[in-house]
């Protein structure tokens, strides 16, 4: 009997999600006020990648943070996608005379490509990933205004390095400042080194893949790979053919393009970049490195509920009844429509919640760093985690969603 891939992944996140729950909490944080259901949420939120926060992200400690880096790390699609070449694998080995039932002649033949396949995963992962921590910890450390940012917030520089660039390669958009990126606004070079981190450990993943597997193929490194790449695509959805690839690289830069410019023409002047202060060269990196985490890291260097309708509904397409009735500026339909397109699309951009907005004034009200969710009742919250993790899953929806008809 064949395992289904799309429950081995259900049951995955929903084990990853709870054991980062068990740790986070047997972990002694900066806060105590978290409790058990903000903590499982940001544990899911962590696992399926989609940066969804009920906390302030500078209430965690640091071996809190390093667990969500952990977290995000084997949540993110490229780490899970290189799991699944191992379970082939390993499948391969254990049963060799099934490949042999299904019209495969050469069970051998598909084992080593795959085998070689799965480590250019693992070294393509350790070296972008490397090659980013190194950039950024440089930055900081030459840059005394960055450094001092961690310094003024508590921070260690090297949590906070490889906890970003973890973040940002796995598409989650989680950052350990409360005030995300915008703390950043003015460090255009840190922006610069994160923006190829977002693109390669998603939209151009596939073809950097490709172009790694004919270099190294070239230099007679894997042929293997390079002469049977047919057998491995088979099972890797990420490894598209040649002529794909180029159109995915255009699709994608073609993309940006469009989100720049319009970003531009909409909201140069926008009420979002007020008390910032910054010059041309600073805003034009800040938007291209919003409209390239629109996609599905979800980072934000400013604050997106400030933004015009015009852009926002750009950034859904690209990715409690009585409280609409007692809160309607911020319960609004369409900040939680944001919230739920983005939770779905594992994305995390967030409209937030504000206590000016507010149109009845009662009780005690403190604005936090947190996302609009922070705010939902105990239900809203879990509906939230289940869309989260359906959304991770939502490449099963493939081929009209045959592999949910097996349930």
């Amino acid at each position: 009997m064949r395992a289904n891939p799309l429950l081995i992944q259900i049951a995955y996140f929903v084990c990853v999600s709870f054991l980062g729950l068990w740790v986070l909490e047997a972990l002694e944080g900066s806060s105590s006020e978290i409790s058990k259901l903000d903590m499982l949420f940001t544990s899911v939120s962590a696992s399926t990648v989609s940066s969804m926060s009920t906390v302030e992200m500078q209430s965690l400690s640091n071996p809190q943070l390093i667990v969500l880096t952990v977290l995000m790390l084997v949540g993110g699609e490229v780490f899970t996608s290189m799991l699944g070449l191992f379970l082939i694998r390993f499948k391969l080995k254990v049963d060799p005379c099934d490949e042999l039932e299904m019209g495969n002649n050469n069970p051998d033949l598909r084992y080593t490509s795959i085998k070689y396949l799965g480590l250019v995963v693992l070294g393509y992962q350790l070296v972008v990933q490397g090659i980013g921590v190194a950039m950024l910890s440089l930055y900081l450390c030459l840059v005394s205004s960055a450094k001092e940012v961690l310094s003024n917030k508590g921070l260690h520089l090297l949590t906070f390095s490889v906890f970003t660039v973890v973040s940002t390669f796995a598409s989650c958009g989680f950052v350990p400042t409360n005030e995300n990126m915008v703390v950043f606004a003015k460090h255009s070079p840190l922006l610069i080194i994160l923006i190829p981190q977002v693109l390669l450990g998603n939209t151009l993943f596939p073809p950097c893949l490709r172009f790694l597997i004919w270099g190294l193929g070239k230099f007679g490194i894997l042929n293997k790979i390079r002469d049977h790449e047919e057998i491995a695509g088979y099972n890797y959805k990420h490894l598209l053919p040649r002529r794909h690839s180029r159109f995915l690289v255009g699709t994608v830069f073609g993309f940006i393009l469009i989100q720049v410019v319009l970003f531009c023409c909409v909201d140069w002047n926008s009420e979002a970049w007020k008390g910032m202060n910054l010059n041309s060269y600073h805003k034009l990196v800040a938007v291209t490195f919003q409209s390239v985490n629109s996609r599905h890291t979800g980072e934000t260097i400013v604050d997106i509920s400030l933004l015009s309708p015009s852009i926002l509904m750009l950034f859904v397409v690209m990715i409690e009844r009585e409280e609409m009735k007692e809160d309607p500026l911020n319960f609004s339909v369409f900040n939680i429509v944001i919230e739920v397109i983005s939770a779905y699309g594992n994305v995390g951009f967030t409209t937030g919640y504000s206590c000016k907005r507010r149109i009845k004034v009662e009780g005690n009200c403190e604005d936090k760093w947190i996302g609009f969710v922070g705010r939902w009742s105990k239900e809203g919250k879990i509906i939230l985690m289940l869309v989260m993790l359906f959304g991770r899953l939502k490449k099963f929806n493939m081929d009209g969603g045959k592999a949910w008809l097996l349930l």
